[in-house]
């Protein structure tokens, strides 16, 4: 099989196709200890190309990406014991104020500035249910309820803004934005907890041997073509 452009065009596609699933299975790893995040899983599509117009017997059938979903499951809860720790128990997302605009996130590892707003750990404020920052006086203990009623001391200072959609779009560091309407959710907020990474770190690490192997070969196939190529044409020249 000589290298010719079209099975360069597939080879190659295949490649990269093959460096994306690498990206995102190394992404899913690196963050498996990180609060919140929510694994990335690609769904594959078959991307048919015709043999330089042959009939349907020579189409060349090769794996396409569709889409990147997020996987929304429930990630384990870890007890921490520190006040300003909340995890989410069921489908929904912590509102926060980047420069970027509102973002959500289930990395509940919260603070207080020196600003007396709750923050995360960006920096970025979190947002109460009517668009504002919460703000605390370091008046008292603070105490956060099952439905997200932050209270300071006997005083209500903020009701955290949680919500959800159908599906997100990450955008880094644990962040991502709603696609679609903004829904109700009936999402428990557990105060001294942190939720943990959704990921599978076993499961991922075979995922990242067979990506970067899939790599291997597609480069290795591409490489040999190219020797083949080059070692029919010193033949013709003699």
């Amino acid at each position: 099989m000589a290298l010719t452009v079209q099975s360069l065009y597939v080879l190659a596609a295949g490649g990269e196709r093959a460096s994306e699933q690498l990206e995102t299975v190394t992404n899913n790893v690196a963050n498996a200890n990180t609060p919140g995040f929510k694994k990335l899983l690609e769904e594959e599509m078959s991307q048919h190309i015709p043999d330089n117009g042959a009939d349907a017997y020579n189409l060349l059938i090769f794996p396409r990406f569709k889409a990147t979903h997020v996987i929304l499951s429930q990630g384990p809860l870890k007890k921490t014991g520190a006040p300003l720790d909340l995890a989410l128990q069921g489908r929904g997302f912590f509102a926060v104020k980047t420069k970027g605009g509102e973002l959500y996130t289930r990395n509940g590892h919260f603070f207080v500035d020196a600003l007396g707003r709750l923050v995360d750990s960006k920096g970025n404020p979190v947002l109460d249910i009517s668009g504002g920052e919460i703000v605390l006086q370091g008046s008292g203990k603070v105490t956060i309820t099952e439905d997200g009623v932050v209270y300071e001391g006997n005083t209500q200072v903020g009701i955290l803004k949680i919500v959800d959609f159908d599906s997100v779009k990450p955008v880094g560091d644990s962040y991502y934005r709603g696609l679609g309407t903004p829904q109700p959710t009936n999402a428990r907020v557990l105060q001294g907890y942190l939720e943990g990474s959704n990921v599978n770190l076993v499961k991922e690490m075979v995922n990242l041997i067979e990506a970067q192997r899939r790599f291997e070969i597609y480069g290795n196939v591409i490489r040999g073509l190219g020797n083949m190529n080059l070692k029919s044409n010193e033949v013709g020249k003699v």
